[in-house]
């Protein structure tokens, strides 16, 4: 997407839904992976995993990821 405007989230009508892109398992890029709503207060968000559609799951901080050794190696 271009430097547009985004939907407005349906659930508290506050924040607006962005994407998020992530990378596959063979690194392929994902594009619109995720759309989370940027009020914080609210933080609903919709998923795509393995063709499935999920809603509203935990939104955990990336900072309790950890890398697997091999992710340092390549």
């Amino acid at each position: 997407m271009e430097n547009s405007s985004f939907p407005k989230c349906q659930k508290c009508g506050k924040g607006d839904l962005v994407p998020l892109s992530d990378f596959g398992s063979q690194g392929a890029a994902i594009h619109y992976k995720a759309w989370v709503c940027t009020n914080p207060d609210c933080s609903y968000n919709i998923k795509i995993r393995n063709g499935e559609i999920y809603l509203n799951e935990p939104i955990l901080s990336g900072a309790l990821h950890t890398r697997s050794r091999q992710e340092f190696t390549r």
